[in-house]
C-alpha cells in the first residue's frame, strides 16, 4: 500500500512540476534568451516609453506595430506621456531596477541616467543590430558620454536665424551672406531699428553663449563637467555688452516687452514687428505655419562659424541596463531609424534623421517648410564640429542663473563685469559637486 501511494505521489509531482514550467513560459511570455525574434512559442516582450503630443504617440504605435508584423514572435508594450508625467513615473522605475527596455532620453537627463548605471552601452550593438552605414561620426557621437554610446540619435537640430526676406529687404538690406559676422548681425541690427522694426527677439543665454565660446575654441562646461570651460571672463563680458547694448538701443525688445507676450501668435516675427528669431530648426515650420506667409532659414554669424555649429541631438532611444532583451531593443531601435515606412509617418518629428538614404526618401513628401529645414540640417552637418555632449549633472541651476543674470543686464540692473564674477563663482560652485 505504502509503495503504491509513493509511485503515485510521484506521477502527480512530474505532472505538477510540467504544468507549472509550461505555465510560467506562457504567462510570462519572456524568452531565457536573448536571441531575438522569438522562436517556437517562446515570444519576447519589450516595453518602450516616450513622452510626446497625440500625434506622436499615435504614428509610434503605428510603427510598433509595423515592427511586430515583421517580427511575429516579438510584443511590444507601449507607456507614454507627457513631458511632466514621463518623468515623474520614469523616476520611480528607475530607482526599482524596472525601466522599460527601451527609452526615449532628453538631454538634459541623459547624462543622470547613464551615470547612475541605468542605461546600457548599445556599443556592442552597433554595426551589429543597429546599422550605421548611412551615418556620420558626428551624428553617433551625439549619443556618447566618454567612449559608451548610451543613447541612439532621433534626430538633430541646428541653431540658426529664421527671418522674413520681404522685412530685410524693407530695412535696406538685400540678402545675408553665408560668411556673414558679428559686425554685420549688429549693423544689419542696428537698421531694423532705425526702420522701426526689432531685429529679433534676443538670444538664449546659454545657447548662444556657448557658440559664441564654441567659435573662440571653448565651451560653456568643461569636458568633465566640473568646471566652467574657458578661463577668460572677457569672453563673458564681449558677448553680453553685444546682447545687451542691442536692448539698450532698441534693436531687440526689452525684458517686460517679451513678458507680455502671450504664445507664438504674439511673436513680434509672427505680427511682422522683427526681422527675424534665433531659434533652432525644428521651429521654424511652427513659426512659419503661425506666421502663415514665406520665412527663410540662415546659419550663425561668424567667424569661425563651423567652430561653433554642432548638430544637437534632439533626443535619443537609450536601452535599459535592467533589460532582459537588450539585442532585441537595439533591433527595434534600428527598425525606426533604418526603415522607410516607419520615418515616412516620423516625418522627423523627433528631429532630422540621420541616415543620408531616410532624408533622402523623405523629401518627396514633405512640404516645402520641411525641406528648408532638411536642407539648412544638411548643410549643417558640413559645416559643424563635433558636439560638447550631454549638459553635465547640475547643468539645470547653471542655466536658471545664467538666464537671471542675463535679464538683469538686458533690464540695466547690472554690469556685464560684475555679472561675469558672479557667474563663474556661483557656476563653479554648482559644477563642483561633480568631482
Amino acid at each position: 500500500m505504502k509503495k503504491w501511494l509513493f509511485w503515485l505521489l510521484a506521477v502527480v509531482m512530474v505532472f505538477s512540476l510540467a504544468a507549472c514550467s509550461g505555465g510560467s513560459n506562457t504567462s510570462s511570455g519572456e524568452s531565457t534568451s536573448d536571441s531575438g525574434g522569438g522562436s517556437g512559442d517562446e515570444e519576447i516582450k519589450l516595453r518602450i516609453a516616450w513622452w510626446g503630443s497625440e500625434p506622436r504617440h499615435d504614428y509610434t504605435l503605428k510603427i510598433i506595430e509595423m515592427y511586430e508584423k515583421e517580427n511575429p514572435g516579438v510584443k511590444i508594450q507601449a507607456e507614454y506621456a507627457s513631458w511632466d508625467d514621463y518623468w515623474k513615473k520614469l523616476a520611480p522605475q528607475a530607482s526599482a531596477q524596472q525601466l522599460p527596455d527601451i527609452i526615449q532620453m532628453d538631454l538634459s537627463y541623459f547624462s543622470q541616467y547613464a551615470e547612475n548605471g541605468q542605461l546600457a552601452d548599445l556599443t556592442p550593438y552597433v554595426g551589429n543590430q543597429i546599422d550605421t552605414t548611412n551615418y556620420t561620426e558626428n551624428y553617433i557621437n551625439g549619443g556618447k558620454i566618454g567612449d559608451k554610446l548610451y543613447g541612439f540619435n532621433l534626430g538633430v537640430n541646428v541653431v540658426g536665424l529664421h527671418y522674413d526676406e520681404a522685412l530685410l529687404k524693407k530695412i535696406g538690406v538685400d540678402s545675408l551672406a553665408e560668411d556673414w559676422t558679428w559686425d554685420d548681425y549688429k549693423e544689419i541690427a542696428a537698421k531694423a531699428k532705425d526702420a522701426g522694426l526689432f531685429m529679433d527677439t534676443g538670444m538664449k543665454a546659454d545657447v548662444f553663449f556657448n557658440y559664441y565660446l564654441r567659435t573662440q575654441g571653448k565651451s560653456l562646461y568643461s569636458k568633465d563637467g566640473t568646471a566652467l570651460g574657458y578661463e577668460d571672463d572677457q569672453m563673458f563680458i564681449d558677448f553680453f555688452n553685444m546682447t545687451s547694448q542691442l536692448v539698450k538701443d532698441g534693436a531687440v525688445p526689452t525684458p517686460d516687452y517679451l513678458a507680455q507676450l502671450k504664445g507664438l501668435e504674439d511673436d513680434p516675427v509672427v505680427k511682422e514687428k522683427a526681422v527675424g528669431i534665433w531659434q533652432w530648426s525644428n521651429q521654424f515650420v511652427g513659426i512659419q505655419q503661425v506666421a502663415n506667409r514665406p520665412l527663410n532659414i540662415h546659419n550663425m554669424p561668424g567667424p569661425n562659424t563651423s567652430d561653433g555649429l554642432y548638430l544637437k541631438p534632439s533626443m535619443f532611444w537609450s536601452v535599459a541596463e535592467n533589460s532582459k532583451h537588450k539585442e532585441e531593443a537595439a533591433k527595434f531601435i534600428d527598425f525606426f531609424v533604418n526603415n522607410v515606412e516607419a520615418n515616412k509617418l516620423n516625418l522627423g518629428d523627433r528631429g532630422i534623421p540621420g541616415s543620408s538614404v531616410i532624408k533622402e526618401e523623405l523629401k518627396p513628401v514633405l512640404t516645402p517648410e520641411q525641406v528648408q529645414v532638411f536642407d539648412s540640417v544638411e548643410w549643417a552637418e558640413q559645416n559643424s564640429s563635433e558636439f560638447d555632449g550631454p549638459d553635465p549633472i547640475g547643468a539645470g541651476q547653471v542655466i536658471e542663473l545664467l538666464d537671471s543674470l542675463s535679464e538683469q543686464m538686458n533690464y540695466g540692473q547690472m554690469k556685464v563685469e560684475d555679472a561675469a564674477k558672479q557667474f563663474r563663482q556661483q557656476a563653479e560652485s554648482i559644477l563642483s559637486q561633480n568631482k
